[in-house]
């Protein structure tokens, strides 16, 4: 039995959560350095380096401790980061932390100094000696000379800045208002922003990952409530609201958020939205609600097992993993989700804290978010979360992007995989998507699209893996599965494996397989093939592939197809258990000239597609504006 206190946490209260910050941050204190400007918490490294990462480890600890000094919540290691900025801004200490340079991981860390600055004052500036003071202004300064990476980057000069101002220190107010400005050009309505779209570093921003509700959304409430603008904060604060529509239906009844996207080591900063807008006093929902997301999410992960022995929070997502993670993920970078502690900067007698906690409240089985590119269909049971994509515009330097963006599926109950070698069935992580082999051995997925769009429910994708082959794809959601449909057009001989969901386990013993559905006490996953001839079948994927579990299985359809066109149409289902016969029927059907194609559900025309001209022509336009969706 784990000696560790986080899972008898009840996180119910105010009290619990002061209780899980001091949890969290206490076994980090046998890991500062002499000179206490580092914080060494293990011997992996990011791509920036060691000493950026130390000070990393340093930092982020700060957006935990920091709202709860706010909040009046008693800590007893303060002196320890007084004595660490004492070092670390001294160039003549050896463990000064450097001037940042342009697009530097030290302008990314300063962040958490200007909102230790704007909020606890009291422990981390008022009680510095005055020449300790100006060298701190003096190092934090040097991100008003830093080229910054045009996306969230923007926000860390902001927050630096607002520090600064609240400190009495000069600003560096037209650099700040040039930030915001670019941050404002990001906005895509609704309270979605694109992280960067214009950015050399990318080419789209258009992602619908977390950097919208723990950066954007989170650094903009942060600065709206704090900056004393009130015109700001109105405009933040109806964004919010806007946004949380949508981002409820990424989290499940169980606390689980959706597995979308890079950066999810940062684990339960994908609920530090929530808080958020408790601090800037955003009833964006029903406080009862907000606070429901925002514990049950957080009681959601104190129950895995994401800590090492010590109590370290360690590099992965369920469990410690390093295939599933960034290049810019060091020892310390885990800690920036304790930014979903925001909320104890607020009094025990806020709204927030004293509403009755209550459960989701009802939602539409399918809702589509244009805004993020992706269709969120909740199952009416389970109520666990399905996100279905057409596959989102890739970045260009995340590892293991497509995975993280561009399957066809992504699921609160089955997580996906990531490539833990070659781009084998086994190894590739080819999960929740169709996968394409020239040779029978190595295959390819959707990676970069040349056409992807959301509408209604329907997802639609074009994707040419190699310059001769062809694939449009779309997929239908509705509350317990979704169907694909794909037009393949292929100038070589192709071998094909289209995948459902992979679900977790532990122990083979408990591991159920027929052709095309895999059982487990995770879940059920299955493929049912609809168009075509294809044999079912199941893959075990690669060990520590998974960010769910060290082991998992996938049903598939494989199939083998000679140069020409071709219709492939499969339904993909998966839940906590087996279907008791209640799953719709679905049927598929397409004309031999391949100008009409129809899916059905029991017996009843469902979606149709239509196309005057060819159904592998290169204009989407014409596709989209054919496409129909019988009642």
């Amino acid at each position: 039995m784990s000696l560790l206190p986080f899972a008898a946490n009840p996180l119910r209260t105010r009290d619990d959560v002061q209780r899980l910050a001091r949890d969290l941050t206490t076994p980090i204190l046998p890991h500062f350095s002499p000179g206490r400007a580092q914080v060494k918490l293990g011997a992996t490294v990011a791509h920036f380096g060691e000493r950026a990462g130390w000070l990393e480890g340093f930092a982020r600890p700060l957006w935990g401790l920091v709202p709860l000094a706010a909040g009046g919540g008693a800590f007893d290691h303060w002196e320890l980061w007084r004595q660490g900025i004492a070092a670390g801004t001294d160039p003549a200490h050896p463990e000064y932390w450097g001037a940042p340079g342009d697009y530097d991981q030290r302008s990314v860390e300063m962040a958490a100094f200007g909102f230790a600055l704007a909020l606890a004052p009291a422990q981390v500036w008022e009680p510095l000696p005055p020449d300790v003071r100006d060298r701190l202004v003096t190092w934090l300064n040097g991100i008003n000379r830093a080229k910054l990476v045009d996306s969230n980057w923007r926000f860390f000069r902001v927050l630096v800045n607002l520090g600064l101002s609240r400190c009495g220190r000069p600003a560096a107010s037209a650099q700040v208002a040039d930030d915001l400005a670019k941050i404002e050009s990001f906005h895509l309505g609704y309270g979605w922003y694109s992280d960067g779209a214009d950015s050399p570093h990318r080419r789209d921003g258009r992602t619908g990952d977390y950097y919208v509700p723990m950066a954007f959304q989170f650094y903009g409430l942060i600065h709206a409530k704090l900056s004393g603008d009130p015109a700001r904060l109105a405009t933040t604060a109806a964004r919010a609201t806007a946004f949380a529509q949508d981002f409820q239906h990424y989290f499940a009844a169980d606390g689980s958020a959706l597995p979308f996207g890079r950066s999810l080591a940062y684990r339960f900063a994908q609920g530090a939205f929530w808080g958020a807008l408790a601090f800037a006093d955003v009833e964006a929902l029903p406080w009862p609600v907000i606070k429901g997301l925002y514990l049950r999410h957080l009681r959601w992960w104190m129950r895995q097992p994401i800590f090492s022995e010590t109590g370290l929070l360690s590099i992965g997502y369920t469990y410690p993993n390093l295939l599933m993670a960034e290049s810019y993920n060091s020892p310390g970078s885990p800690y920036w989700a304790l930014k979903a502690l925001l909320p104890l900067a607020l009094p025990e007698t806020h709204p927030f804290w004293q509403a009755e906690e209550a459960p989701l409240p009802p939602r539409p089985a399918v809702h589509t978010v244009p805004g993020a590119g992706l269709i969120l269909a909740t199952d009416p049971d389970t109520r666990d979360v399905t996100a279905i994509t057409p596959g989102q515009p890739v970045l260009d330097w995340p590892r293991n992007a497509p995975h993280k963006y561009s399957k066809a599926a992504y699921s609160t109950r089955f997580g996906f995989a990531v490539p833990s070698s070659v781009t084998t069935p086994v190894e590739g992580g080819f999960d929740s998507e169709l996968s394409l082999s020239d040779d029978g051995r190595f295959f390819r997925r959707r990676d970069l699209c040349l056409d992807a769009t959301v509408r209604d429910g329907v997802a639609y994708s074009r994707w040419q893996p190699w310059p001769d082959v062809k694939v449009h794809s779309w997929i239908l959601a509705d509350a317990t599965g979704h169907v694909r449909v794909h037009c393949l057009r292929t100038g070589r001989t192709l071998w094909s494996m289209e995948a459902g969901f992979s679900v977790p386990w532990t122990d083979r013993t408990t591991l159920r397989t027929e052709p095309g559905a895999v059982q487990t006490p995770a879940g059920f996953s299955q493929i049912r093939n609809l168009s075509g001839s294809r044999e079912p079948g199941h893959v075990d994927l690669g060990a520590n592939s998974h960010l769910l579990s060290s082991l998992a299985s996938m049903p598939v359809l494989r199939a083998s197809h000679e140069p020409g066109e071709c219709w492939l149409a499969c339904r993909v289902s998966g839940r906590a258990q087996p279907f008791a016969n209640i799953d719709p029927v679905f049927t598929f059907s397409s004309r031999p000239d391949g100008s009409e194609c129809t899916v059905l559900r029991d017996g009843h025309a469902w979606w149709r597609w239509t196309d005057a001209t060819h159904p592998c022509g290169d204009s989407s336009t014409e596709r989209l504006a054919s496409l129909k969706q019988p009642a």
